[in-house]
């Protein structure tokens, strides 16, 4: 069955416009739970399900708890509020309260006009399908509030950051320390603001802080992993070692070097791949999406590391690892996963992973950004009237083979549509830029004139 609502990573939208209204998201707090009151979870009798809200620093957060509250309280379900923290402090959170469901306000790394609902089940995972499909069936249901005795009660989990704080350390190894460490946090004015700057603090480094001013409208402007400019200008104007940029609800997480180069999700990934594999701890393989660089993926096999792809989004990274039984994988973008480490994908987990194998082989992130140098990736959006079958169109395919045989070996072409817009991604990489750009274009001017534009 296809959803309704939910995406790959809950509903999200702009504010204002359904399904991102307080009416819309009230009901979807009390249909998540009636599904939940109707679940197996083992309670004891009388016991009502608990669930975990937290959210990120947008302003019309306080607006979607609030509603949230009512509907879940309305379905029979005791909530926890923690205020502003990362979305993978929720899923620890969940797990650690022992909870029935976890529930994030945030639309990530989107402006702060945008927001969305994100659910986490009670292993700190995404929700599982048959869930958010039965969630979706209670939404067309009438909203009749429980009987008064069954409505559920709120409370506020004051130490929420503190306990974040301290799970985040635990990862990073107890022999090991940052002392000696100058590094620049960009936490994007979001949910990492006062939570990061301590953990790296704590662990021994001198940190310097930016993106730690939100005011419910700034999130992700011009600040975090998706803008690092402002963290590549810090980094260097004081000299420090590193940087790192978080997105707005701290699930992503990229890197500067002490000259100002930036390193992204693949160079991350491979840092921490390499580090484990030398010494023996890498379960299996590595999972990375159709995005990922093909640098990383022939640096992997020199070092005879398996790696597969799985579509676009950490939803589909983590069932490949699941179904491999591996467990590192990640984004490009930054969204990287340890599972030994989190159930969920976490920039502060990740940055603290990398810095495990930079104080273990005494190298700096320069020297590791130097060993994998990425290969050019040239990617148009090509906007389109209407939805154009990729696969059984002649004309599309005969230009990605023809593209594809002038790459040969060393080179990549993706086509495919956007989940959320009427655009077709075409995408080449290879080692040479200008080939790499001439392909693309060329490949995209066939897709507007098959689209008829």
């Amino acid at each position: 069955m296809s959803r309704k609502y939910f995406g790959t990573d809950g509903v999200r939208g702009k504010v204002g416009t359904f399904p991102i209204t307080p009416d819309f998201v009230m009901r979807l707090g009390y249909a998540a739970g009636r599904v939940l009151t109707r679940m197996d979870h083992h309670l004891a009798p009388g016991t009502k399900p608990l669930v975990i809200i937290g959210k990120d620093t947008r302003i019309s957060g306080y607006m979607f708890e609030t509603a949230l509250v009512a509907g879940l309280c309305a379905g029979g379900v005791n909530v926890r509020i923690t205020g502003p923290l990362p979305t993978p402090a929720i899923a620890h959170v969940t797990r650690a309260q022992r909870a029935q469901a976890g529930i994030v306000i945030s639309a990530s790394h989107n402006p702060f006009d945008d927001n969305g609902i994100k659910f986490f089940s009670a292993q700190g995972t995404k929700l599982p399908d048959e869930v958010e499909l039965a969630i979706e069936a209670e939404l067309d249901q009438p909203m009749d509030l429980v009987s008064t005795e069954q409505i559920g009660r709120v409370k506020r989990i004051d130490d929420a950051a503190g306990r974040y704080i301290e799970f985040c350390k635990s990862t990073f190894p107890n022999a090991l320390d940052l002392r000696g460490l100058k590094i620049v946090l960009d936490c994007a004015n979001g949910a990492t603001y006062h939570v990061a700057p301590p953990v790296f603090h704590e662990l021994g480094a001198e940190v310097i802080s930016i993106g730690t001013a939100p005011n419910g409208l700034n999130i992700n402007l011009n600040v975090g992993s998706t803008h690092p400019e402002a963290l590549q200008q810090a980094v260097v104007e004081h000299q420090a070692d590193l940087g790192i940029a978080f997105d707005g609800d701290g699930d992503r997480v990229v890197m500067v070097d002490h000259q100002g180069q930036l390193l992204d999700g693949d160079q991350l990934l491979y840092i921490i791949a390499h580090h484990r594999h030398e010494r023996g701890q890498l379960a299996g393989g590595v999972v990375g999406t159709l995005m990922t660089n093909l640098a990383l993926e022939h640096a992997l096999a020199k070092e005879g590391i398996s790696f597969q792809r799985a579509k676009v989004g950490d939803r589909y990274v983590l069932e490949l690892l699941n179904a491999n039984g591996w467990q590192l994988g990640g984004e490009n973008s930054g969204h990287i996963l340890s599972l030994d480490k989190h159930s969920s994908g976490d920039g502060i987990i990740a940055a603290l992973q990398v810095l495990h194998a930079l104080r273990a082989s005494g190298s700096t992130l320069a020297d590791w950004g130097n060993r994998l140098p990425l290969y050019p990736q040239v990617l148009i959006n090509v906007k389109v009237a209407q939805r154009i079958e990729l696969d059984g169109n002649a004309e599309l395919q005969a230009a990605v083979k023809s593209a594809e045989d002038t790459l040969g070996g060393s080179g990549r072409v993706l086509l495919r549509a956007s989940g959320t817009e009427p655009k077709i991604r075409v995408m080449v990489e290879g080692q040479d830029r200008a080939l790499v750009q001439r392909l693309a274009e060329d490949i995209a001017a066939v897709v507007q004139r098959v689209a008829g534009q």
